[in-house]
């Protein structure tokens, strides 16, 4: 069975006018629901992740930071949220879901988190609408419990995963894979295992073409018994913040070759959802959709 995280708390209010995209967090369940997709059953709530596991990943100091609500104003500025009691706590349920779909990609060889693919979180900061990497979080987890002994983070979202790069820079049971706009957000890139910076405006033959060079070379490299997979769909055309080209068909192909990939091998993925910020909320929601249809056709 398909398992995806979703939870009420996914759906923390932002003020009007905000540019990141919650309501995209209720709208994609209903339409998977509504499409016959998925079931209530398919569904499972994420809870609190303990304090441990996060602290596994991020600093002590920076996270004591995040629960007691005093980050400096420069701090909260990097991150793009006003900072909430009730953010942090949306954001420690994230963790959760994507460390309990990664239990769940273990039984059926894939499962999904509705929110998550949070990679511009360091170790001891937050940027870029993310505050704690529930990335790392999800692969220190499987690490520390033995459930895993080499994972490959494939980022497909249209910005770096400046944040994954920087946790993972010494670890080498974790291949960090960020194919990315070149010129676009974050200015100054960390250093991931495999950067793929792409020109502006790209297609999707030549975006699909560049995927098939090194997907296949890389698993068969690197020889990964997990797939971590960051599906953001701010790589269309349409995309406020993105700046390629792709449509929403290229974007379905996209997330295609990963999850054949992930099921050819037989290695368990885990997906999480990232960015995705074009004008419509439809166009956002049907390239976001897409990746959990395949998954469904594909796996089940």
């Amino acid at each position: 069975m398909l398992k995806i995280a979703w939870s009420p708390k996914y759906c923390h209010p932002l003020p009007k006018g905000h540019r990141f995209p919650m309501e995209k967090y209720n709208l994609l369940p209903e339409q998977l629901l509504y499409e016959g997709t998925v079931k209530e059953a398919n569904f499972f709530n994420p809870e609190v992740l303990a304090d441990k596991w996060i602290l596994n990943t991020h600093e002590p100091t920076y996270f004591s930071k995040l629960k007691t609500l005093s980050l400096s104003k420069s701090e909260i500025r990097k991150t793009g949220f006003p900072l909430s009691e009730e953010l942090v706590e949306r954001e420690i349920h994230i963790m959760h879901g994507s460390v309990q779909a990664a239990i769940f990609a273990l039984e059926f060889g894939v499962a999904m988190n509705i929110a998550g693919g949070t990679h511009h979180a360091f170790t001891d900061r937050g940027e870029g609408f993310c505050l704690l990497n529930d990335i790392a979080i999800t692969a220190n987890y499987l690490l520390e419990n033995q459930l895993s002994k080499k994972i490959l983070v494939i980022d497909l979202d249209v910005h770096q995963g400046n944040g994954t790069a920087e946790i993972f820079q010494q670890e080498n049971r974790v291949f960090t894979f960020s194919m990315h706009g070149a010129a676009n957000y974050p200015m100054h890139k960390e250093k991931s295992d495999l950067d793929i910076g792409l020109p502006d405006k790209i297609d999707d033959q030549q975006y699909l073409k560049l995927l098939d060079q090194h997907l296949k070379p890389l698993i068969d490299d690197v020889q990964p018994d997990f797939i971590i997979y960051q599906s953001g769909v701010d790589v269309l055309a349409s995309d406020k913040l993105g700046r390629l080209g792709l449509s929403i068909q290229g974007c379905k192909e996209r997330d295609r070759k990963v999850l054949e990939a992930a099921k050819k091998n037989q290695i368990p993925v885990m997906c999480c959802m990232g960015g995705g910020y074009s004008e419509k909320i439809s166009q956002i929601i049907e390239a976001h959709a897409n990746t959990y249809r395949l998954a469904q056709d594909l796996f089940f």
